[in-house]
């Protein structure tokens, strides 16, 4: 695999897509454990369709981290300066995430060379469900 550099990164070039397994309960439970984020309509039928949902759905912050596991397998987490995303829809039992970036900009931020990459998830039926932007320092 090649390394990574400012020099031969250009603008347009893409980061591998992520495909994910359709979400399941296991991966709710498993991820509010590790977060922190028991909050029942991620994790509660019952209280989720009593909330007006068709049944539990994916905790945003889990969305976040297929993002951020997508740029940190393209480069290492210690050269990402910044990660912003907006949440657009929500991620329902049974959708199979799709997490893809581009790069879309080389610049010096704070005396380092950096792109800036967009990031963005969908489901199977290409419907946004984040997207956002990273901040890459590169050597």
């Amino acid at each position: 695999m090649t390394t990574i550099t400012y020099d031969n990164v250009q603008i347009g070039d893409e980061l591998p897509a992520l495909q994910l397994a359709p979400v399941n309960r296991t991966t709710l439970a498993l991820f509010a454990g590790a977060s922190g984020d028991h909050n029942p309509i991620h994790i509660d039928t019952d209280f989720a369709r009593k909330a007006g949902m068709p049944d539990v759905f994916a905790q945003g912050m889990l969305g976040m981290a297929w993002l951020g596991r997508l740029v940190t397998q393209w480069a290492p987490q210690s050269q990402l300066r910044r990660f912003d995303v907006r949440f657009q829809g929500i991620t329902h039992i049974g959708h199979a995430v799709r997490c893809t970036g581009r790069v879309v900009e080389k610049l010096e931020h704070n005396g380092e060379r950096c792109v800036r990459v967009e990031v963005q998830s969908a489901n199977q039926y290409g419907q946004a469900r984040i997207a956002g932007e990273a901040l890459v320092a590169l050597r």
